[in-house]
């Protein structure tokens, strides 16, 4: 094999081995969205309990259906109401639909409820789809052409105040959501006088006395208006003469009024102003034309969502796929996550998520030819209910002392919120209550400003004192507030110390990056000034689920009378999810009805083990740049073994009685492994040639071969080697073969390395002559093959005229060979006898080979 497949498999192979590491940590660890990618541990989900979702609202969705709205602004309007009941993120609230115009002659009514009062469940949505569609058909006969406001939202307010309870049976918010294109015109509506300016009159009074009513049941009214004769005074009267409270206390969702262009924008205003009213975000997708892939994002943040797709035609059929690119059912659990759908058949489709996975997903839409002219438009309305895990320091206070009141977030899914970004705007306070005196309530702050020990680290701090007056049993609840955002407001309980405790404990944990199934090591310090030892209890609380915490060791015996220090670890489950891990550790002390001594949070992020590349690849990679610059150095050995041994360049000439008959120079890639074969033909009647046998082995040719060390051996047909040096003639049959060109053979005790070469002798050309070298110009005395005769290497047929050799049979002096007049053997100063150079001038047109060293 040639040095340059070697060196080739062996560059290869190094760069195969570098590269094998890269491709199996890819493999190992699975490409995004690839097939059979193992997926990453996912927190399970947590327990269906209706509690645990977001707090329920009653809301009616009133939309005017008079005479100055075109069929195509009562369509948009419809899609507008179906958006927000089939948007609704709580399965325990109630809508209500009811269209509104005028009573102008018996038989008509100022309203009309489409849709009762129904709990948006699953069912209850679907009711709500198809009943949602009565806006569309307006009936001159049973609704007059007017806009009656006042009988609109009394029917509204009568229909929210009809009962129903929130969260912990607290009456749920009551919200009207009013759409209309115009002002008050009830001039015809006999029920509000005799003539039109009285009817006005009454009706402005009218309206403010519903309102007023409105307020006292404390109901919410948001007006959106649209079109060019929006009163936007009365539309600002209506909401600020309903209920003023909010959710939270966020700006923006105190009720105000809005105004859009064009009835083609009311859909995304009023699900953006359905979003403030609830606490809500909304996070707006991307529009296209079936068939189309729309696209989302749902933030880590939330935990109860809704994807809307204001589809416009119900033969649009959609279907949605989670952001690690799976196709998620349109009802039941899947991967921590329940679904549900309502709409399908009807132009506003959407998918309720609970404990939805954060990213971007599509939504995929298709339809049948003749139904593909509509944009789809995709939106995400969301909320987060975030737990509260509280440590106190000191866990049980005294009654006038300070404590310390640290608050970390994490989801329904216990994962830890660490990134303030996601909670721009969140204010967090609390409210401390007991017995023996009134709740207290304090801010939380993450601004590095003591108490709080880093800015920026999501752990909201803040101090108070216990009032004097306390007693007994203490209660802290935690009250979060931002856009989209909540708290589930659990309590965290706890009793005053009667006096100065005998047993104190303190706790540190390090903060550390593990893998699933290692160990976080903490430190328990404990001082016991009791006459007897305690046996206290070490606890994990507010676990991740699935992260199988197991604290070890699990009791601490405490001397009496002194101070002890414990080290313990906490091991985490193989099925730990990756992330930040949620928990804290507490000390517990049994004897004393199980009082709290100190707890401290775990400040873990759980990371996926290395891959087989992550761990080996400095190795891998020392030992490829090894292989690699072995194969280079084996590479550059063989490739000067190749040249050493290759023939290129180098001449054969075939000779009798000096003269030269033929020659045959060897040209690139016709000596492989350093050997040439040739033959002699002999035809009859002409003169002998050289011919080069293919192959290189022949039994039946001359073979000229080179070995590694530069030596030349030639082996004649059918007889053995023999060596032969540049210059020099050697038996061939009946003739004689003369090597030119080339490098020649080493010479004991002559330097063979191509550093130590002779410089190339600088020929010029001869004067006139015949075929070889001729007419000598620096002539020496001395004849025949005297002390200096040799073979002058510069004489000869064309190239490097002559056969003069250093090495030959004399010392500088030449036999002038050629076929030229005067060529002869004897004297130096003949014509055409050599000069002292070895016959230096040669005939012109003869080729310098770089031979004669």
């Amino acid at each position: 094999m040639q040095w340059t497949n070697k060196g080739g498999a062996l560059l290869l192979a190094g760069a195969l081995l570098v590269l094998s590491g890269p491709f199996a940590a890819t493999t190992a660890s699975g490409a995004p969205g690839g097939a059979g990618a193992p997926a990453l541990p996912r927190t399970p989900a947590a327990p269906a309990d209706p509690g645990e979702g977001p707090d329920p609202v009653d809301f009616a969705v009133v939309v005017d259906q008079s005479a100055s709205l075109s069929d195509k602004d009562l369509a948009r309007e419809t899609e507008a109401a179906a958006l927000l009941s089939q948007g609704e993120i709580s399965e325990r609230s109630r809508a209500a639909v009811i269209g509104f115009g005028s009573s102008e002659k018996p038989g008509q009514s100022p309203v009309r409820e489409v849709c009762p009062l129904t709990v948006a469940d699953a069912a209850g949505r679907e009711r709500l789809s198809d009943c949602v569609q009565e806006l569309g058909r307006r009936d001159a006969a049973r609704m007059g052409p007017g806009t009656d406001f006042p009988a609109a939202i009394r029917q509204a307010v009568s229909r929210l105040t009809a009962g129903g309870t929130g969260a912990a049976g607290k009456p749920a918010p009551k919200v009207v959501f009013l759409l209309t294109d115009g002002k008050l015109d009830v001039k015809d509506s006999p029920e509000y006088g005799t003539d039109p300016e009285s009817r006005q009159s009454n009706g402005e009074k009218r309206l403010t006395e519903e309102l007023a009513r409105a307020r006292a049941a404390g109901v919410q009214i948001w007006p959106l208006g649209f079109g060019s004769e929006i009163d936007r005074a009365a539309l600002t009267a209506m909401a600020e003469g309903g209920y003023r409270g909010a959710c939270s206390e966020i700006p923006g969702s105190v009720p105000h009024m809005r105004v859009v262009g064009t009835s083609a924008e009311i859909d995304k205003a009023l699900q953006e102003t359905f979003a403030a009213a609830r606490c809500a975000r909304i996070e707006h997708g991307t529009v296209g034309k079936p068939p189309a892939d729309l696209t989302v994002t749902i933030p880590p943040i939330a935990t109860d969502g809704s994807l809307t797709v204001a589809k416009h035609d119900p033969k649009v059929q959609v279907t949605y796929f989670d952001p690690a690119g799976r196709k998620v059912p349109v009802r039941g659990e899947f991967d921590g996550s329940s679904f549900e759908v309502s709409g399908q058949n009807g132009p506003v489709e959407a998918l309720r998520v609970k404990n939805p996975l954060p990213g971007a997903w599509r939504v995929h839409i298709e339809a049948p030819e003749g139904h593909r002219d509509r944009e789809v438009a995709v939106r995400a309305i969301w909320q987060g209910r975030l737990r509260s895990t509280v440590v106190l320091d000191p866990a049980s206070p005294r009654a006038g002392e300070q404590v310390k009141v640290e608050v970390r977030m994490q989801t329904r899914r216990g994962v830890v919120i660490t990134d303030p970004h996601q909670l721009a705007g969140l204010t967090v306070a609390a409210d401390l209550s007991g017995e023996g005196f009134s709740p207290v309530s304090f801010r939380l702050a993450d601004d590095g400003k003591a108490p709080d020990a880093r800015a920026g680290d999501v752990r909201f701090t803040g101090t108070l004192t216990v009032p004097a007056g306390a007693t007994g049993a203490l209660e802290i609840v935690t009250r979060m507030e931002a856009p989209g955002i909540t708290s589930d407001r659990r309590p965290l309980r706890t009793r005053k110390a009667e006096e100065a405790p005998l047993v104190t404990a303190a706790l540190s944990i390090e903060s550390a990056a593990v893998h699933p199934g290692g160990t976080v090591h903490g430190t328990l310090d404990v001082t016991n000034n009791d006459a007897a030892p305690r046996t206290l209890r070490l606890a994990l609380g507010d676990q991740t689920p699935g992260a199988e915490l197991a604290v070890t060791p699990a009791t601490v015996t405490a001397p009496p009378n002194g101070s002890t220090r414990v080290p313990f670890t906490v091991t985490l489950g193989k099925g730990t999810p990756y992330g930040e891990l949620g928990g804290q550790v507490t000390v517990v002390d049994p004897s004393d009805g199980g009082r709290v001594l100190r707890g401290a949070f775990l400040n873990v992020r759980v990371e996926a083990p290395p891959t087989w590349w992550e761990r080996w690849w400095k190795a891998v990679v020392g030992g490829a740049v090894v292989v690699l610059l072995a194969g280079a150095f084996v590479g550059v050995r063989l490739a000067a073994r190749r040249r050493r041994r290759d023939l290129t360049g180098v001449t054969l000439e075939l000779c009798q009685d000096g003269r030269a008959l033929d020659s045959l120079t060897v040209r690139r890639g016709q000596s492989p492994g350093g050997a040439f074969a040739f033959v002699v033909d002999e035809p009859y009647g002409a003169p002998p040639t050289l011919r080069r046998v293919p192959g290189g082995g022949s039994s039946a040719a001359h073979v000229l071969r080179r070995t590694g060390a530069g030596e030349l051996l030639l082996r004649p047909r059918g007889g053995a080697q023999v060596p032969v040096r540049t210059g020099e003639p050697a038996g061939l049959g009946d003739h004689e073969l003369v090597v030119r060109g080339g490098r020649p053979a080493p010479v004991r005790g002559r330097a063979t390395s191509p550093w130590d070469r002779r410089p190339r002798r600088t020929r010029r050309t001869g004067g006139p002559g015949g075929r070889g070298g001729g007419g000598g110009t620096r002539p020496e005395p001395g004849s025949g093959l005297g002390p200096d005769a040799g073979y002058g290497a510069d004489a000869g047929y064309g190239s490097d005229a002559g056969f003069r050799s250093d090495a030959g049979f004399g010392h500088d002096a030449g036999f002038g060979s050629g076929s030229g007049a005067g060529s002869g053997f004897g004297s130096a100063s003949g014509s055409g006898g050599a000069s002292a150079a070895g016959g230096q001038d040669a005939a012109p047109g003869a080729t310098d080979y770089d031979g004669n060293f």
